[in-house]
């Protein structure tokens, strides 16, 4: 394609010169040739007048006219990739689309993970690429690296599309001989045992019901901080320590460690998922069918 004598398909190789800084690492990562890329570099700086990247030592930098062309390159493929992908309907049967999507891995594990297992039936050829939320999720998203972002409400990245797909309650888990699940549990009882919390990403982003906690005021001890949700189950077994844990993630643990998990004994506002995509994806009936097949297994695994 072209626009005012420009190939737009040398976007595609600025952006990996972008990316990678190097001809020949942007060559690899788009399946040309060394000298293709250099003569797209070359056919880009007589195209804006500007060298773009300047090669000092063995790396290449931009130019501020480069630096000011990739966000909008970028919006440009990202525009030009979702009007070629997306079919007017979207058969999952016998589709072979690959769905980028970003979330917790306690969503991973008790909401994915059963769609995936339905989708090797229903949906053979669909692949689902998940990546785990940290502090990196708003650039990629914003870059156009993922289709889905599934986030509590909390850490909603501003200016995207935000719908919501399901709430989650929060309950009490802990080791299965542990005697303070043998009768009614109060919050004294709770405020009394060692606590197993959790903080995610690279800064340590603290959990959403852990902070609502700390907001109402209940002071815990925290023997262990762990880096994820999935582990937090090993943490707790053998051991008299307490744990803030999503219902469906406790009910799904349950089965497979000796664990037990109870009712709070005070009101925690609810965890609100929400589903955000890139606003070029809002048509997407591909994605559309993603997100309500996500909803639709939040469902399903609360009722059971």
């Amino acid at each position: 394609m072209r626009l005012k004598g420009l190939d737009l398909n040398l976007f595609v190789v600025f952006d990996a010169l972008m990316e990678t800084r190097s001809t020949s690492r942007a060559a690899e990562r788009i399946g040309i040739s060394q000298p293709a890329a250099s003569a797209a570099l070359g056919r880009l700086r007589e195209y804006f007048g500007d060298e773009l990247l300047v090669v000092q030592g063995k790396r290449m930098y931009p130019t501020p006219l480069a630096e000011s062309l990739l966000p909008e390159v970028r919006a440009c493929l990202r525009s030009a990739e979702s009007v070629l992908s997306m079919p007017v309907e979207f058969a999952p049967e016998r589709s072979d689309r690959l769905f980028r999507v970003n979330a917790s891995d306690y969503v991973a594990a008790t909401i994915l993970a059963p769609l995936a297992r339905h989708l090797a039936q229903a949906a053979p050829g669909v692949r689902i690429h998940v990546s785990l939320s940290d502090e990196h999720a708003e650039g990629r998203l914003r870059r156009g690296e993922i289709d889905l972002l599934v986030t509590p409400a909390e850490w909603a990245v501003a200016g995207f599309p935000a719908e919501p797909l399901y709430e989650e309650e929060f309950v009490l888990a802990g080791w299965l001989d542990n005697p303070i699940f043998a009768s009614p549990i109060t919050a004294e009882d709770v405020l009394a045992h060692g606590h197993v919390a959790v903080s995610v990403g690279g800064p340590r982003i603290t959990a959403v019901g852990d902070k609502q906690l700390e907001l109402l005021g209940y002071s815990r001890r925290i023997d262990i901080v762990a880096p994820s949700f999935v582990v937090v189950p090993w943490l707790l077994i053998g051991t008299m320590r307490l744990a803030l844990m999503h219902r469906r993630l406790a009910h799904d643990a349950a089965r497979h460690f000796p664990l037990a998990y109870a009712d709070l004994p005070f009101a925690l506002p609810p965890l609100r998922q929400l589903a955000q995509y890139h606003e070029t994806r809002a048509t997407d009936a591909g994605l559309r069918w993603l997100i309500d097949q996500i909803g639709y297994f939040a469902a399903v695994i609360l009722q059971e």
